[in-house]
């Protein structure tokens, strides 16, 4: 993997955490800064499939050569994670029944003043800036996909029967598509990118005291993971936290 272009040093930190209830972590997170790359991955399948998927991702992006231009990383990232989608399926064939072994994904990738998105499933990324915290990415979930038709509102979502019920992920169909976006990066510019383990148990407006609050991305990093223990985790969470600072 080599660098890309960069305006901006980072300030990052990447935490994972098996929960409070579940026996072992499906989730997996990366960061390199030096770079410009971060990663969430949510695995299910249960034991030994999701943790599969969720590091087959980590393993497959932190491997790769990043080429010069924009847009030929984008196309080797879409190719990256529909290559995974296929070992994934391929492997699930191989062990029989009606096993799915797949895995939610966000990606942040940083090209110069540009931070770009790919995502698949409901692992999100948020962007705290001058105060407020935004989502930048649309969960691929049927709860979303009825409050897009009207059907549903938002502060109805969370308690709704299929809420957890997601429409995408790698290794789910061979129909595989991967969401992407771009955001232009100004300085002090926090970027979240985590699993459904942490919205689960803390919302937005706290997310957005939190990340207010001064400290490194580690301490803030970490004081969202107590909130999530803290209120019992329920799953595996992941978090990474970057934080764009000026270069000297």
């Amino acid at each position: 993997m080599s660098a890309s272009h960069h305006h901006f040093q980072w300030d990052s930190c990447a935490l994972t955490h098996q929960g409070c209830v579940r026996d072992h972590n499906e989730d997996a997170g990366m960061e390199w800064p030096e770079i410009g790359l971060w990663v969430v991955a949510d695995g299910m399948g249960g034991h030994s499939s999701g943790d599969l998927a969720s590091n087959m991702i980590i393993d497959h992006i932190s491997h790769l050569l990043l080429p010069e231009k924009l847009s030929d990383i984008i196309d080797l990232l879409e190719d990256t994670l529909e290559e995974v989608n296929q070992q994934l399926l391929q492997t699930a064939q191989q062990r029989g029944g009606n096993t799915t072994i797949g895995s939610t994904v966000v990606v942040m990738l940083v090209y110069n003043n540009l931070a770009l998105l790919l995502w698949v499933g409901d692992s999100r990324a948020y962007l705290f800036r001058e105060g407020q915290l935004t989502r930048l990415t649309q969960d691929h979930t049927q709860v979303e996909e009825l409050i897009e038709q009207g059907l549903l509102l938002r502060e109805d979502a969370e308690k709704h029967p299929s809420a957890n019920i997601i429409t995408r992920a790698v290794g789910a169909t061979e129909d595989f598509f991967v969401d992407i976006t771009s955001y232009e990066i100004r300085e002090g510019d926090i970027f979240l990118l985590c699993s459904d383990g942490l919205d689960k148990e803390v919302n937005e407006q706290e997310i957005s005291e939190l990340l207010g609050k001064t400290g490194s991305a580690k301490q803030l990093a970490q004081s969202l993971l107590d909130l999530t223990l803290e209120r019992g985790a329920r799953d595996n969470v992941t978090i990474t936290l970057a934080k764009a600072l000026k270069y000297p």
